[in-house]
């Protein structure tokens, strides 16, 4: 049996995807440039985006296992790329949803095959949207400073892996965080070690935010939403949920091992020692 797995090439797909195959199993991975999307050895590339789901018929042939993250532009036609999907012969189907359940995640759950929607929080992977001005100035700047039980990309992989499968986890819907609960500027401490540089952290306002994401091409409403999420973050992101080890008879990934294994990325050519970073 395959399983395709759509966003293979992001954040959480190329976890899903190595988590697969770790496991013996045959993965076809959706991506939009095959030649650049750098997937492990073993895995079949399949050309298209989960965003055109008429174009899919050669992807989903032979499929009986689907791995769905919900991006943007994903709503507007995700109840026809499930249609497609189970009509294709998918019977086991995983969700990473887009931080509430929209279209996708409710045509998934109204498919009538064995579904598992992943419900994570904020990703560590977040993270990265540091990286430019801590390399140049050692500095981070965001509007608030809030806990948030972070999880790793990794262990959303992972249950997803799990989930796609194992028995028992048809119809759950998962809380997915980290093992603990961190302030921003936790976070930097953390990450500070890491790299031997201290991070500072600048405060900046709501509207400073939005615009900042307005100048990198994001819509307004997407803009609201993303800054407004952290204005009031739900209290699941706070707190710290068991699911993660339950799923994987391990504990979850902390964010020091996930900033040990990204520390290049923030480190500069010439990083200041700590104790100098303003």
């Amino acid at each position: 049996m395959t399983t395709l797995v759509t966003g293979a090439t992001g954040n959480t797909g190329r976890h899903v995807v190595a988590e697969l195959l770790r496991r013996g199993e045959r993965v076809r991975a959706l991506t939009r440039d095959p030649a650049a999307a750098k997937l492990p050895s073993g895995v079949e590339l399949a050309t298209g985006t989960h965003t055109a789901p008429e174009t899919l018929g050669p992807a989903l042939d032979g499929i009986t296992r689907l791995h769905i993250t919900v991006t943007a532009g994903l709503a507007e036609v995700g109840e026809e790329l499930v249609r497609r999907a189970v009509d294709a012969g998918v019977r086991r189907i995983t969700v990473v949803w887009g931080g509430a359940v929209g279209p996708v995640e409710q045509a998934v759950a109204d498919s009538g095959v064995e579904w598992t929607r992943l419900e994570p929080q904020e990703f560590m992977s977040n993270t990265l949207t540091w990286v430019d001005s801590i390399r140049a100035e050692g500095v981070v700047r965001e509007p608030y400073d809030f806990p948030s039980a972070l999880v790793h990309e990794a262990d959303i992989g992972a249950v997803a892996a799990a989930a796609l499968l194992e028995d028992g986890h048809a119809g759950q819907a998962y809380n997915l965080t980290g093992p603990e609960s961190l302030t921003l500027q936790e976070r930097l401490a953390i990450l500070s070690k890491a790299i031997d540089r201290d991070i500072a952290f600048d405060r900046i306002s709501h509207q400073q935010a939005i615009d900042r994401l307005l100048a990198r091409g994001v819509s307004q409403a997407d803009a609201d939403y993303v800054i407004g999420w952290y204005a009031a973050p739900p209290t699941e992101a706070a707190t710290v949920d068991d699911t993660v080890p339950r799923v994987l008879g391990r504990p979850a990934l902390t964010f020091a091992q996930w900033a040990a294994e990204h520390a290049d990325r923030f480190r500069s050519s010439a990083p200041a020692p700590v104790g100098t970073a303003r």
